[in-house]
Protein backbone atom coordinates (compact mmCIF):
# COMPACT_ATOMS: atom_id res chain seq x y z
CA UNK A 1 0.00 0.00 0.00
CA UNK A 2 1.12 3.98 -0.87
CA UNK A 3 1.04 5.84 1.66
CA UNK A 4 0.27 9.54 0.56
CA UNK A 5 0.71 12.65 2.60
CA UNK A 6 -1.29 15.49 1.74
CA UNK A 7 -0.37 19.20 2.43
CA UNK A 8 -3.28 21.81 2.00
CA UNK A 9 -2.68 25.45 2.06
CA UNK A 10 0.14 25.98 4.13
CA UNK A 11 1.09 29.45 2.91
CA UNK A 12 1.93 32.65 4.83
CA UNK A 13 -1.45 34.00 4.51
CA UNK A 14 -2.89 31.75 6.28
CA UNK A 15 -0.75 31.58 9.05
CA UNK A 16 0.89 34.69 9.62
CA UNK A 17 -0.73 36.73 7.05
CA UNK A 18 -4.71 37.74 5.75
CA UNK A 19 -6.11 35.25 7.17
CA UNK A 20 -3.33 34.21 9.88
CA UNK A 21 -4.08 32.66 13.34
CA UNK A 22 -2.05 31.61 16.10
CA UNK A 23 -3.35 28.08 16.04
CA UNK A 24 -2.24 28.22 12.85
CA UNK A 25 1.31 29.32 13.52
CA UNK A 26 1.25 26.67 16.13
CA UNK A 27 0.89 23.99 13.65
CA UNK A 28 4.14 24.37 11.13
CA UNK A 29 6.52 22.78 13.16
CA UNK A 30 4.56 19.76 13.88
CA UNK A 31 3.52 19.81 9.81
CA UNK A 32 7.47 19.98 8.72
CA UNK A 33 8.25 17.34 10.80
CA UNK A 34 5.30 15.07 9.58
CA UNK A 35 6.10 15.88 5.83
CA UNK A 36 9.64 14.24 6.92
CA UNK A 37 8.19 11.33 7.57
CA UNK A 38 7.75 10.59 4.16
CA UNK A 39 9.70 10.38 0.54
CA UNK A 40 9.15 13.82 -1.75
CA UNK A 41 7.22 10.98 -4.37
CA UNK A 42 4.28 10.34 -1.86
CA UNK A 43 4.15 14.47 -0.39
CA UNK A 44 1.75 16.27 -2.61
CA UNK A 45 0.58 19.96 -1.41
CA UNK A 46 -1.84 21.95 -2.64
CA UNK A 47 -1.58 26.14 -3.00
CA UNK A 48 -4.77 28.49 -2.50
CA UNK A 49 -4.47 30.07 -5.85
CA UNK A 50 -6.13 33.63 -6.58
CA UNK A 51 -5.84 36.38 -8.99
CA UNK A 52 -6.15 40.21 -8.82
CA UNK A 53 -9.51 39.64 -9.53
CA UNK A 54 -10.77 37.67 -6.35
CA UNK A 55 -13.16 40.33 -4.85
CA UNK A 56 -15.48 39.46 -7.82
CA UNK A 57 -15.57 35.99 -7.26
CA UNK A 58 -18.54 34.31 -5.65
CA UNK A 59 -15.87 33.55 -2.84
CA UNK A 60 -14.59 36.98 -2.37
CA UNK A 61 -18.18 38.12 -2.22
CA UNK A 62 -18.81 36.06 0.49
CA UNK A 63 -15.06 36.14 2.41
CA UNK A 64 -14.19 39.38 1.25
CA UNK A 65 -10.44 39.56 2.41
CA UNK A 66 -7.66 39.32 -0.20
CA UNK A 67 -5.48 36.29 0.05
CA UNK A 68 -3.18 34.26 -1.49
CA UNK A 69 -3.13 36.06 -4.74
CA UNK A 70 -1.04 34.04 -7.04
CA UNK A 71 2.86 35.49 -7.00
CA UNK A 72 2.57 37.39 -3.90
CA UNK A 73 4.30 36.41 -0.39
CA UNK A 74 1.13 35.64 1.01
CA UNK A 75 0.27 33.35 -1.80
CA UNK A 76 3.99 31.43 -0.96
CA UNK A 77 4.20 28.50 0.98
CA UNK A 78 5.77 29.20 4.56
CA UNK A 79 9.59 28.84 4.25
CA UNK A 80 9.88 25.81 6.36
CA UNK A 81 7.16 23.97 4.87
CA UNK A 82 8.53 24.80 1.52
CA UNK A 83 11.65 23.47 2.44
CA UNK A 84 10.29 20.41 3.69
CA UNK A 85 8.16 20.19 0.70
CA UNK A 86 11.77 20.06 -1.68
CA UNK A 87 10.90 17.79 -4.75
CA UNK A 88 7.13 17.19 -4.04
CA UNK A 89 4.57 17.93 -6.51
CA UNK A 90 2.58 21.36 -5.79
CA UNK A 91 -1.30 21.53 -7.25
CA UNK A 92 -2.41 25.12 -7.53
CA UNK A 93 -6.53 24.98 -7.07
CA UNK A 94 -8.63 28.14 -7.34
CA UNK A 95 -11.62 26.94 -4.57
CA UNK A 96 -11.56 25.09 -1.65
CA UNK A 97 -11.43 21.59 -2.86
CA UNK A 98 -9.37 20.87 -5.57
CA UNK A 99 -10.83 18.72 -8.49
CA UNK A 100 -7.11 18.35 -10.17
CA UNK A 101 -5.92 16.51 -6.66
CA UNK A 102 -8.46 14.03 -6.95
CA UNK A 103 -7.99 13.29 -10.41
CA UNK A 104 -4.35 13.09 -9.99
CA UNK A 105 -4.85 10.40 -6.66
CA UNK A 106 -7.38 8.87 -8.87
CA UNK A 107 -5.09 8.38 -11.60
CA UNK A 108 -2.54 6.92 -8.71
CA UNK A 109 -4.74 4.18 -7.09
CA UNK A 110 -5.13 2.48 -10.68
CA UNK A 111 -1.36 1.77 -10.10
CA UNK A 112 -1.07 1.37 -6.56
CA UNK A 113 -3.30 0.86 -3.34
CA UNK A 114 -3.22 3.84 -1.29
CA UNK A 115 -3.76 4.71 2.06
CA UNK A 116 -3.99 9.14 2.18
CA UNK A 117 -3.23 11.28 4.94
CA UNK A 118 -4.46 15.07 5.23
CA UNK A 119 -3.06 18.22 7.47
CA UNK A 120 -3.09 21.78 6.94
CA UNK A 121 -4.81 24.72 6.68
CA UNK A 122 -8.03 25.53 7.21
CA UNK A 123 -9.68 22.47 8.65
CA UNK A 124 -13.23 23.88 8.39
CA UNK A 125 -12.70 24.79 4.44
CA UNK A 126 -9.92 23.50 2.34
CA UNK A 127 -9.05 20.30 4.37
CA UNK A 128 -12.89 18.93 4.94
CA UNK A 129 -13.90 19.96 1.29
CA UNK A 130 -10.70 18.27 0.15
CA UNK A 131 -11.13 15.01 2.40
CA UNK A 132 -14.62 15.10 1.36
CA UNK A 133 -13.75 15.65 -2.32
CA UNK A 134 -11.63 12.55 -2.49
CA UNK A 135 -13.76 10.44 -0.36
CA UNK A 136 -16.24 10.62 -3.00
CA UNK A 137 -13.17 10.04 -5.84
CA UNK A 138 -11.78 6.79 -3.59
CA UNK A 139 -14.61 5.85 -1.44
CA UNK A 140 -12.59 2.62 -0.85
CA UNK A 141 -9.29 4.35 -0.10
CA UNK A 142 -8.32 4.96 3.75
CA UNK A 143 -8.24 8.50 4.05
CA UNK A 144 -7.17 9.95 7.51
CA UNK A 145 -6.64 13.50 8.74
CA UNK A 146 -3.90 14.50 11.20
CA UNK A 147 -6.32 17.07 13.92
CA UNK A 148 -3.00 18.22 15.37
CA UNK A 149 -1.55 19.21 12.18
CA UNK A 150 -4.72 20.82 11.03
CA UNK A 151 -5.87 24.49 12.29
CA UNK A 152 -9.19 25.95 12.01
CA UNK A 153 -10.69 29.66 11.25
CA UNK A 154 -12.00 29.24 14.92
CA UNK A 155 -11.11 26.52 17.61
CA UNK A 156 -14.97 25.78 17.34
CA UNK A 157 -14.81 25.80 13.26
CA UNK A 158 -11.96 23.38 13.93
CA UNK A 159 -13.48 21.07 15.99
CA UNK A 160 -16.81 20.80 13.81
CA UNK A 161 -14.62 19.77 10.74
CA UNK A 162 -13.22 17.11 12.42
CA UNK A 163 -16.46 15.68 13.83
CA UNK A 164 -17.87 15.76 9.93
CA UNK A 165 -14.93 14.13 8.74
CA UNK A 166 -15.62 11.55 11.18
CA UNK A 167 -19.01 11.69 10.35
CA UNK A 168 -18.15 10.78 6.84
CA UNK A 169 -16.09 7.89 7.56
CA UNK A 170 -12.70 9.73 7.76
CA UNK A 171 -10.44 8.58 9.91
CA UNK A 172 -9.58 11.48 12.33
CA UNK A 173 -6.08 10.99 14.56
CA UNK A 174 -3.71 12.85 16.08
CA UNK A 175 0.06 13.04 14.87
Amino acid sequence: MRKILLVIDMQNDFISGALGTPEAEAIVGRVAEEIGRYSPGNVIATRDTHGADYLKTQEGRNLPVVHCVQGTPGWELHPQIAAALAGSVIVDKPTFGSQKLAELLSELAKLDDLDITLLGLCTDICVVSNALLLKAFLPETPIHVLSDCCAGVTPESHKAALDTMRMCQIDVREA
